[in-house]
C-alpha cells in the first residue's frame, strides 16, 4: 500500500499552528514575527513527519523550480571532460538546486528531444556542454530561460564559458623558457603552412595564436612543425619517430596529451630519456598525464572550475563570455634550471 504523502498541513496541525505559519517558517521568509519556539516546533514536527516540500507546487507559486538542465554531447559518457559535470554538479548542490543531465551523443534530434524534455520540467535554466571546445548546435526552439554554453558558443547565446587558450598557449613557450628552452623545439600536431584554410575549432584557433605570439616575443623558432589531424597517441609516436630520423630536438611541445603519450614511446624507443634528452610538454591534463614517467608537464583544461563557473553565471545575470586560467601542471617532463 503506498504510504500517504505528509502534506504542510499536516505539520502545521502537529506544530500547533497555522498552515500560513508553517510555510513561512519552512520556507525561510525573514521577519516571520514568530517566536523561536514556534520555528522550533515546525521544524521539530517536519523531522518527525519525515516531511518533504511538495517542489511541483512551489514551482507553480514561485516560477522556479530550483533545478537546471545540463544538455551534453558526450561529457557524461566519457571521461574526458567529465570535470565539467564535477564541477556543475558541486555549485548546483551549494545553489540548493538539482541539475538534470542529459546525454545527446551530438544527435540533433535527441537535441531537440533534450531541451524539450527539460523545458516540459520547468527548469530554471539550461547549459549546453560540448566534450571539445567547439560551436555547439542549439535546436531551433523558443527557449525562454537563461542559457549558457560550456566549453562551447552559440550565436544565439552569447553568455559561455571557456579555458583560455591564448594565455594557455603563451604560457606553455613561457614555461619552455623558464626550463631555459629557447631554440630547438619540434611544435608536434600542427603546420600552419599544410593546415592554411583548415578549421579546427576557435578555441584551438586561441591556442595556436598564443603559442606564436609568445614564440614571436622571445624571438623563437620552432625546429620543426608536423602536422596531424587527430590528435592520438599513434600520430605522436610516428611523428616523434620521423622527426628523430633528421634532428634531435631539445624540446617535444605537443598539442595535446595523447600525443606525448606517443611521443614518449618513441623516444624511449630511440633510448632517449625525458627530459635529459628531450624535454616534452603539453595541453589539457588528461588522466594519463600523471602515469607517464617521468610525469608530462602540462597546461590544464580547468574543467572543474567552468563547470562551476557555468552554474553560477546561469544563476547570477552575468551577460559576457568567461575565460577560465589554464594551470601549468608541473610534473618532470621539463628540466629543473
Amino acid at each position: 500500500m503506498t504510504k500517504k504523502r505528509v502534506t504542510l498541513a499536516d505539520v502545521a496541525r502537529l506544530a500547533g499552528l497555522s498552515t500560513t505559519a508553517a510555510s513561512m517558517i519552512l520556507t525561510g521568509r525573514p521577519d516571520t514575527r514568530l517566536s523561536v519556539e514556534a520555528h522550533a516546533k515546525v521544524h521539530a514536527a517536519a523531522a518527525s513527519l519525515g516531511y518533504r516540500p511538495n517542489v511541483a507546487a512551489r514551482a507553480l507559486r514561485t516560477d522556479k523550480s530550483r533545478s537546471i538542465a545540463f544538455i551534453s554531447d558526450y561529457v557524461a559518457t566519457t571521461r574526458f571532460a567529465s570535470g565539467l559535470i564535477r564541477g556543475a554538479l558541486a555549485a548546483a548542490e551549494e545553489a540548493k538546486h538539482v541539475m538534470l543531465v542529459l546525454e545527446t551523443g551530438g544527435e540533433p534530434a535527441r537535441e531537440i528531444q533534450a531541451v524539450e524534455a527539460a523545458l516540459d520540467r520547468q527548469v530554471d535554466g539550461l547549459i549546453f556542454a560540448a566534450m571539445r571546445a567547439r560551436e555547439v548546435f542549439v535546436p531551433d526552439l523558443p527557449i525562454n530561460v537563461p542559457t549558457v554554453m560550456l566549453n562551447g558558443t552559440s550565436a544565439r547565446f552569447p553568455v559561455s564559458v571557456l579555458p583560455d587558450e591564448y594565455r594557455g598557449g603563451q604560457r606553455v613557450v613561457e614555461r619552455l623558457l623558464e626550463a631555459g628552452i629557447s631554440d630547438g623545439v619540434v611544435l608536434l600536431g600542427h603546420n600552419a603552412e599544410v593546415e592554411a584554410g583548415l578549421f579546427r575549432s576557435e578555441t584551438i584557433a586561441r591556442r595556436f595564436a598564443g603559442i606564436r605570439a609568445a614564440m614571436k616575443a622571445a624571438d623563437m623558432a620552432f625546429l620543426a612543425e608536423l602536422s596531424c589531424w587527430n590528435w592520438e597517441p599513434g600520430h605522436g609516436y610516428e611523428l616523434t619517430r620521423k622527426v628523430l630520423k633528421s634532428t634531435r630536438p631539445r624540446a617535444i611541445l605537443c598539442l595535446n596529451d595523447r600525443l606525448a603519450f606517443g611521443a614518449y614511446q618513441a623516444l624511449a624507443e630511440a633510448r632517449l630519456s625525458v627530459p635529459e634528452d628531450v624535454a616534452v610538454v603539453s595541453f589539457d591534463n588528461d588522466e594519463l598525464a600523471s602515469y607517464l614517467r617521468p610525469g608530462l608537464t602540462t597546461i590544464g583544461l580547468p574543467h572543474e572550475e567552468m563547470g562551476r563557473r557555468a552554474v553560477e553565471l546561469l544563476l547570477g545575470e552575468a551577460s559576457a563570455p568567461q575565460l577560465i586560467e589554464m594551470p601549468v601542471i608541473e610534473r618532470g617532463s621539463l628540466p629543473r634550471v
